[in-house]
């Protein structure tokens, strides 16, 4: 793992934020004592398969009532 300096991370955050979203794990010292860890998060991938399925069990939109809703909550003088 990694060690930055407060004073790093803040004059080069946007590179050791590259590195972390690269998968290093960075820890972050002030004065020499750890005081924070920066790791990348490990976001749940959903496939495409599964973002058909879900397509499929929506319920159907009726056009015209949406838009009937939408005229009714939107200032029409703007």
């Amino acid at each position: 793992m990694t060690t930055v300096s407060v004073r790093d991370l803040r004059n080069r955050g946007g590179d050791v934020l590259a590195r972390v979203r690269m998968g290093e794990s960075v820890t972050v010292t002030s004065d020499g004592t750890r005081v924070a860890e920066l790791r990348p998060l490990h976001l749940a991938r959903v496939s495409t398969a599964e973002l058909v399925e879900r397509r499929r069990t929506l319920p159907p939109v009726d056009v015209h009532e949406l838009r009937g809703d939408i005229d009714t909550i939107l200032d029409q003088t703007l």
